[in-house]
């Protein structure tokens, strides 16, 4: 297990080195993955092995993954169900503070951001703010709708009453941190005006969004409101696919992806 130590963390960071033939491509910016919100390194494993290093493998480049603090092996978060709960902006502190620290402690500039779920707001965020060569989001949030709150709901009733607690357990060393810490800020009447469009306008780089049609916690909306006034934005909605694009058609968004890095380049 790697940490690296930030200013107020030790975040657990996986380094995928570029693959051998894209050496003589130093220039290709490196792939950084944001995971979902209750996502960690580990919960990029798919069927098909580790996701992430298949992107990079495809896009020859070289990627770095990391779990946010109190997800997968990174440093707990004291009390964070009540002095050091989230607050509704925490996607904005993520994108804005913690990330650019660890960007610059990678000795990374203008990295090609790829999030998924609240990893997809906080790529989006950091790009209205940050130079970047390039923003890959799948099933993002930019603002809360009420199928996303009735589908946390339910997952905190799987979380008390089902298997979901055991189930995370193999992916988090302190579950109860990365379950609540996302489940009560989501259900607070706070964030339930949570709504990033303003910030999108800024994004100043090349915008990848994928949005499964079948996202129970999203409607198409997600995507189709991303609208910045002075990138591109390459949209897509998948058939047969919830929320997670990488696992529910995961050949059709590798596909996308190297299609639009490959664009980009």
């Amino acid at each position: 297990m790697n940490l690296m130590q930030l200013k107020d963390s030790r975040l657990e960071v996986v380094r995928i080195p570029a693959p051998p033939e894209a050496k003589t491509r130093p220039d290709r910016a490196p792939l950084v993955f944001l995971h979902e919100g209750l996502g960690s390194v580990a919960m990029w494993h798919t069927r098909d092995g580790f996701w992430p290093e298949q992107v990079c493998q495809a896009t020859g480049r070289a990627g770095v993954v990391f779990s946010r603090r109190g997800y997968g092996q990174s440093e707990d978060m004291a009390d964070v169900r009540g002095a050091n709960a989230l607050t509704p902006d925490y996607m904005h502190h993520e994108a804005w503070h913690v990330l650019p620290e660890l960007l610059a402690a990678l000795h990374i500039q203008a990295p090609v951001l790829l999030g998924h779920s609240d990893g997809g707001t906080i790529a989006l965020l950091h790009a209205a703010r940050h130079a970047l060569s390039a923003c890959i989001v799948m099933a993002p949030h930019v603002k809360v709708e009420a199928v996303s709150i009735t589908a946390i709901e339910a997952a905190r009733d799987a979380y008390v009453n089902g298997n979901l607690r055991e189930r995370l357990a193999k992916f988090h060393k302190h579950v109860e941190t990365a379950f609540w810490q996302w489940n009560d800020v989501w259900l607070s009447p706070a964030f339930q005006s949570f709504d990033i469009r303003a910030e999108c306008q800024g994004i100043r780089c090349p915008v990848l969004a994928l949005q499964g049609v079948d996202d129970a916690y999203g409607t198409l909306a997600q995507i189709e409101d991303i609208a910045p006034q002075f990138a591109s934005v390459s949209r897509h909605a998948l058939p047969a696919c919830g929320h997670s694009p990488h696992r529910d058609q995961p050949a059709q968004t590798l596909a996308l992806i190297t299609d639009f890095l490959r664009d980009l380049a």
